[in-house]
């Protein structure tokens, strides 16, 4: 993002000081031939930070997915587990109900023969 605005500020430095074609004393170069090495530098910044930052995003769906996945995961497992659980319940319930229920016949039996 840094990289971006630094880019921006150069491409409105470039629109607001023009192409004066004068020697710089300093470097030999022309202002126009600063200015464009400064637009070409920005345009090779910008092309980076949009890659790093598609980069990062690809990372980040990667990312994302797995921690999806492993989600799923852990609930396909934690339903499972809950419906084996039900079914155990389930058979000691109906184990408790036929023993009551044959307590129950075998005491009116009891009842029946007195």
């Amino acid at each position: 993002m840094n990289k971006l605005l630094v880019a921006l500020g150069l491409a409105a430095t470039v629109a607001l000081v023009g192409c004066n074609k004068e020697k710089a004393p300093e470097t030999g170069a022309t202002t126009g031939e600063h200015l464009e090495n400064a637009a070409s530098q920005a345009t090779h910044d910008i092309k980076n930070a949009a890659d790093h930052a598609a980069s990062e995003t690809t990372a980040a769906a990667d990312h994302a997915a797995a921690k999806i996945d492993a989600a799923a995961d852990e609930a396909a497992a934690k339903t499972e587990a809950a419906a084996h659980d039900v079914k155990e319940v389930t058979k000691e319930a109906t184990a408790d109900a036929a023993a009551a229920v044959e307590k129950g016949a075998a005491d009116v039996k009891e009842k029946a023969q007195h």
